[in-house]
C-alpha cells in the first residue's frame, strides 16, 4: 500500500498552482472544494509518484477542456424514449448508502446489452454519472455525515452473464480506461454478485493479472451477497438484486418499479435526470445546444488494462468451447 506523505502534497501543490488559467477552472470541477484530498488520488493512482501525478491530473484536466466534460451535465439524452433506453441497457444506479456515507453503486454486469444505442451516448450517460456523482452525489454525502467522503461502494451483479458479454469488450475497455485516467480512486470496494460459472472460472485467471491495489477492493461474496453487505448497510439501501436469500436479478424486483435502481423512473435517475434538464435550460440562455450524443475522445487503454481485455476475451472463448465439448458428448 502506498503512503503519500506531506511532502508528496506540497510538491503536487506546487505544481499545479503553475498551471494556466483554464486548467485551474475545470480544476475547480474535479476538486470541488477538496483539493488535497483529489491530489492524494491521483497520488495513489501513480504509486507516490508526484511527477506521474503531475502529469496525469494535467492529462485529465486537457481531456476535459477538450472535451467540454464541465458541460456535459447541460446535455440531455433526448428524446426520453432514447435515454429510457439506454438506461434499460446499461443497467447503472444508485441504491442508497453504507453506514459510513458511501454511497452505493449497483451495476447489473450480466445483463447490460448495450444495443438501443451508440457508443457515444453509453460514454455520455457513464461520463454524466460521474459527474453528477462528483459534483452533487458526493459534496452532498460530505455535508451530511460532517465529514469528506470522494469514494463510493460498487456492487456488480453477474446475473444473466454469457458468452455475448466478448461482444462489449470494445465499449467496457473504453468506459474503464476513461474511469482509470479521469476518474481514479473513486471506488472504496466492489462487491461481486451472483457470479456464475463463467465468471468465477475466468475470475481465477484475471485476478493474478491485477495490481495489489486493485485486487484488494474486489471482493466475490456467495449468492447474492446480502448478509455479507448488510453488516455495512441498511437493508433499504441494498440494491434490488441482494435482496433475495438466493441469486437475485437485474432486472425484476418483487417490491416494484421503484425498488428497481436500474429504472428511468427510480428516485436517482428522476433527480438525476431533471438536473441535467435543469442545467440544459439554464445553458439554453447562453447559446443553444444542439441535439445528438456528445463525442468524447477515447484515451488510449493502459498496456496492463488492454492485456487484461485480451485474457478475458480468450478465457470465455475457452470456457465456451470446454461448454460446447461438453454439450456435444452429452446429446
Amino acid at each position: 500500500m502506498v503512503f503519500i506523505n506531506e511532502d508528496m502534497i506540497k510538491q503536487f501543490q506546487t505544481l499545479m498552482d503553475e498551471i494556466v488559467e483554464p486548467l485551474q477552472k475545470t480544476f475547480q470541477n474535479v476538486h470541488q472544494g477538496y483539493r488535497i484530498e483529489t491530489l492524494m488520488r491521483f497520488l495513489k493512482a501513480r504509486d507516490g509518484s508526484v511527477s506521474k501525478a503531475h502529469k496525469m491530473l494535467v492529462e485529465c484536466l486537457n481531456w476535459r477542456i477538450d472535451n467540454e466534460i464541465d458541460q456535459i451535465l447541460a446535455k440531455p439524452i433526448v428524446p426520453t424514449d432514447l435515454y429510457r433506453g439506454v438506461r434499460d441497457t446499461q443497467l447503472v444506479g444508485m441504491s442508497g448508502y453504507s453506514r459510513d456515507g458511501l454511497p452505493v453503486v449497483a451495476v447489473g454486469v450480466g445483463l447490460s446489452t448495450y444495443d438501443r444505442a451508440s457508443i457515444h451516448y453509453y460514454i455520455q450517460s457513464h461520463i454524466q454519472m460521474n459527474e453528477y456523482r462528483d459534483r452533487v452525489i458526493l459534496p452532498s454525502a460530505s455535508k451530511k455525515f460532517g465529514r469528506y467522503i470522494g469514494t463510493c461502494i460498487k456492487v456488480l451483479d453477474m446475473t444473466g452473464l454469457k458468452l455475448s458479454a466478448l461482444n462489449q469488450i470494445k465499449l467496457l475497455t473504453a468506459i474503464s480506461t476513461v474511469d482509470d485516467l479521469n476518474y481514479p480512486e473513486k471506488t472504496e470496494t466492489y462487491y461481486i454478485v451472483n457470479a456464475p460459472y463463467i465468471f468465477s472460472a475466468c475470475w481465477k485467471v484475471v485476478r493474478r493479472l491485477l495490481q495489489e491495489r486493485t485486487k484488494k477492493k474486489v471482493q466475490v461474496l456467495s449468492g447474492s451477497g446480502r448478509d455479507e453487505l448488510l453488516k455495512i448497510m441498511d437493508y433499504a439501501s441494498l440494491p434490488h438484486f441482494c435482496k433475495r436469500e438466493g441469486s437475485g436479478s437485474s432486472m425484476h424486483s418483487r417490491n416494484g418499479t421503484n425498488d428497481n435502481c436500474f429504472s428511468l423512473d427510480h428516485p436517482f435517475h428522476q433527480q438525476l435526470y431533471e438536473y441535467i434538464k435543469q442545467q440544459a435550460l439554464a445553458s439554453e440562455a447562453v447559446a443553444p445546444s444542439k441535439e445528438g450524443s456528445v463525442h468524447v475522445t477515447l484515451p488510449e487503454p493502459d498496456p496492463d488494462d488492454a492485456k487484461i481485455a485480451e485474457t478475458i476475451e480468450s478465457e470465455f472463448q475457452r470456457i465456451g468451447e470446454k461448454m460446447e465439448f461438453v454439450k456435444h458428448f452429452m446429446k
